[in-house]
């Protein structure tokens, strides 16, 4: 037979009980039931003067609080809200308080948690970008995949901030380039790119974090670089966000950078570039790395056989694709619909292709970008992990699609 449980409830009338047949002290049930007189004491009054109803739990509440804003001032700010919809708590306090010099007013954070109790507060939409998972692809010889980075920032001697701007080559651990910037700036990045393509040519695959200037929160996450690779063909690879081990190997080497180049740093930001030029060279032709069985990265690594081009041509989708150009506006039109898509690529061509009864696959270039519905107008993010393979470009200097892994 089970254990019969016993609620607290139960517990008290079982006390009062036994407390109505005199058989027992207080002190003697207090000492039965494991609690003190006192809370005995208070428990027969309860039931005294409520009776079973006052046998439950009441509210621990303060009667009252001596922080809490004022009726006058809460409903004087609902008022003003409602009057000025568009302005937010320091607004709202600044009148208040010349109208009111004398009224103790409560901080902005107070106010807005007041507006946002009566319904007066409206939530912001966050767009949330799908995200494709853990990058699944591997590395079989170099210039498969670069990876790139911006380590972390530090202080130089003089005081101003440096930002090392690093990419290398995941399967010989070759150190391509290691730039110091002094803010994230996507020109400089797409500068510094230029210089490693002129030099070691093209890869197949470019993999980095969800930060800025390589991702946004545009659709598909596509920033003005990764739209700029994808135009040179080459496939923009994204980790998962707070996943930095997914690309552990220049995480890695960002560690052994710091370690040489950091304590201390330089004085500027010259000096520390020739410390960043000087440990790249260490590092790829006199470190020995035991993932590469002892061998320096600079006696496995060479350069690509893709070349930059000296012009970008026209992608040649195929027949059966509908393409449409992407307007200032990031806007396109499809069968009488203008709808949104991306300012990344405003005044691209983009391709929409019939996936089922009113359902479309849409792609920039080899790069599958998303999915738009007829019946809903609306676009649902998709990342592709998998690059298409479509017809190459036009031209003998334009790129070439990269084929499918």
């Amino acid at each position: 037979m089970p254990w019969k449980g016993v609620t607290v409830s139960e517990q008290r009338e079982n006390f009062l009980r036994d407390h109505q047949l005199n058989y027992y002290a207080v002190t003697d049930l207090a000492e039965r039931y494991s609690i003190s007189r006192k809370t005995a004491y208070k428990w027969i009054d309860r039931y005294h003067e409520h009776g079973k109803e006052g046998l439950a739990d009441q509210s621990r509440r303060p009667h009252s609080c001596p922080w809490q804003t004022e009726e006058r001032i809460s409903e004087a700010l609902i008022k003003l809200r409602q009057a000025h919809p568009g302005w937010g708590s320091g607004k709202l306090l600044d009148v208040l308080q010349r109208r009111h010099p004398r009224w103790d007013l409560p901080a902005r954070s107070t106010v807005a948690q007041i507006l946002k109790n009566h319904g007066l507060v409206r939530e912001r939409r966050r767009h949330r970008r799908e995200h494709p998972g853990c990058p699944a692809s591997v590395t079989r010889e170099p210039n498969d995949i670069w990876a790139a980075d911006y380590k972390g920032q530090f202080r130089l001697g003089n005081g101003a901030y440096c930002f090392p701007q690093t990419v290398s080559d995941l399967h010989t651990r070759f150190l391509l380039g290691c730039d110091g910037h002094q803010s994230v700036d996507g020109e400089k990045t797409k500068a510094h790119f230029i210089r490693l393509f002129l030099e070691y040519g093209l890869p197949q695959r470019i993999r980095t974090d969800n930060g800025v200037p390589f991702a946004s929160n545009a659709l598909a996450r596509l920033s003005s670089l990764s739209v700029w690779w994808i135009k040179l063909g080459i496939y923009p690879e994204l980790i998962e966000p707070g996943h930095p081990e997914q690309n552990g190997i220049h995480e890695r080497m960002h560690r052994t950078l710091k370690q040489g180049t950091t304590h201390p740093p330089g004085r500027s930001m010259k000096q520390q570039q020739e410390k960043f030029d000087g440990f790249r060279k260490e590092y790829n032709e006199e470190r020995p790395h035991e993932a590469l069985g002892m061998k320096r990265p600079a006696e496995i690594y060479c350069p690509s056989r893709r070349q930059i081009p000296t012009r970008v041509g026209t992608y040649d989708y195929p027949r059966h694709m509908i393409v449409r150009r992407v307007s200032r506006c990031g806007t396109i039109r499809m069968f009488g619909n203008q709808f949104f898509v991306s300012q990344t690529l405003n005044e691209e061509y983009m391709a929409l292709e019939a996936v089922d009864e009113g359902i479309y696959d849409m792609y920039f270039c080899f790069y599958l970008i998303g999915r738009y519905e007829l019946k809903t107008s609306k676009i649902s993010g998709i990342i592709s992990k998998v690059p298409v393979s479509v017809s190459k470009a036009e031209g003998p200097d334009a790129v070439s699609p990269m084929s499918p892994d």
